[in-house]
């Protein structure tokens, strides 16, 4: 019976899928208009391709956004130096600007097509990816049955399941097991996240760590975080990072009580979002908040209140202005923020108490004293306060951050060694062909950087 229900279920949702199919141009159009797609790249959503197929094996890997791009960045980087082409898909027009910066002359960018069949159909059609690697939590059904049915294998890296998702899941394990049961192997970020994929029906699982610890220090454009340090001057200040909806208005309450006792304090705020800056902007402003914001190009005055933070893939600027950061989705949001950026570089770290989609990492640095838990505004002005004039207790919580994410690494390592059975083959591949085209011409020299 539950096969069955699972089979309908699927069914529907597939048939869903072709329905709305014709539909969804207004959809993409409205999107466009508030700068969540690319107007000129739509079609990629539809699954058509915007270059040619290189020639060779290929791997296909998506990741939803900027962060799960960075962590997978490594990845990509190992598998170039064989000579394997690689497609990065992501869903957002933020990951997409970040992707086309960082990625080599051999990976390609594209948007990931919608997960409904023909627009999957088509990319796969024109793709053809020998393998396909997904980041952390992004499970389509209609592109694991299509990729299933073509005999592609498929991971999941850096893989997470959040409590949300896995009570979701756990009410349909009939559906649970159809899904994931089609993945070859899974590489979890914790041993609780290894259970649970264990318990939605995954056949292989292996805990290797969180990608994003082994990436580094966020990067900075030095000359640009000397200049605004030297607007700062030598004021008091702390960040709060990934706020969501709701959370700005506590930041705003916590300038305020900060400044009856700092009154040249400095706020930095840094929405999840960058996109709801002129939202958030207008709400400062109206609590009579001075806001210069970093999109503008504003200089921070003795006057400015906050310095608004709204534009992307300069966390590490943002991080570099302050020794005490604040985790938004923690207070008025449930979930919480990953706090892996801040602590290695080297950030005291405060949050709310609802951090339960990064449990371990949070237990980790609650135990080693790099973290603490607040539960309401009143209590955050008093922490970030105690901090700014005890020098000593500060600099305790930065060193035990660092220290304990440092002690986490280790993730691409393991995760290399768990690709490597689905690598090898492409790369013996990719050298054979290789050396075909080089045995063809007599006069050309091998590269001495490639690796095979």
């Amino acid at each position: 019976m539950s096969d069955i229900w699972t089979n309908t279920t699927l069914k529907l949702y597939r048939g869903f899928g072709s329905l709305a199919y014709p539909f969804t141009g207004p959809f993409l159009r409205a999107r466009a208009r508030r700068g969540k797609e690319d107007r000129e790249r739509r079609g990629e959503r539809y699954g058509y391709a915007s270059w040619e197929r290189p020639a060779g094996p290929l791997v296909w890997l998506h990741a939803a956004s900027v962060g799960e791009s960075l962590a997978i960045l490594p990845l990509i980087q190992h598998m170039e130096r064989f000579g394997i082409n690689l497609v990065l898909t992501t869903g957002t027009v933020t990951s997409a600007n970040i992707a086309e910066e960082r990625l080599s002359a051999r990976s390609i960018h594209q948007y990931v097509p919608m997960d409904m069949k023909r627009a999957v159909r088509r990319f796969l059609d024109h793709w053809k990816p020998d393998l396909a690697l997904f980041a952390e939590s992004e499970i389509w059904p209609v592109i694991i049955d299509e990729l299933a049915e073509r005999n592609v294998p498929q991971l999941l890296v850096n893989g997470r399941m959040s409590d949300r998702s896995f009570k979701r899941w756990s009410k349909r394990p009939g559906l649970s097991r159809a899904i994931f049961g089609q993945l070859s192997q899974i590489m979890a970020q914790s041993e609780l996240d290894r259970e649970r994929f264990r318990a939605l029906g995954a056949p292989w699982v292996t805990a290797v760590g969180n990608l994003k610890i082994d990436v580094g220090k966020p990067v900075v454009d030095e000359e640009v975080l000397a200049g605004t340090k030297q607007q700062i001057g030598g004021r008091p200040t702390w960040i709060a990072i990934s706020t969501h909806d709701g959370e700005e208005d506590s930041v705003a309450q916590v300038h305020a009580m900060l400044k009856q006792h700092v009154p040249d304090v400095l706020t930095i705020l840094v929405p999840r979002h960058p996109d709801r800056g002129a939202v958030v902007k207008g709400q400062l402003e109206r609590a009579q908040l001075n806001v210069v914001t970093r999109s503008s190009g504003g200089t921070i005055e003795p006057t400015t209140d906050i310095f608004l933070g709204d534009t992307i893939g300069e966390m590490g600027l943002y991080l570099g202005l302050s020794e005490i950061a604040f985790m938004g989705k923690s207070l008025k949001s449930e979930g919480g923020q990953n706090p892996i950026e801040p602590a290695v570089a080297g950030v005291a770290i405060l949050s709310g108490r609802f951090v339960q989609n990064f449990r371990e990492t949070y237990q980790a640095l609650l135990e080693a004293g790099g973290a603490r838990l607040i539960r309401d505004e009143r209590m955050l002005a008093s922490h970030v306060l105690h901090l700014l004039r005890n020098r000593n207790d500060l600099e305790a919580m930065k060193i035990a951050a660092s220290e304990t994410v440092s002690g986490m690494t280790g993730a691409l390592e393991r995760s290399i060694a768990a690709l490597d059975p689905y690598i090898m083959p492409l790369r013996l591949k990719a050298g054979l062909e290789r050396q075909t085209k080089i045995s063809s011409k007599p006069d050309t020299k091998p590269d001495p950087d490639f690796d095979p």
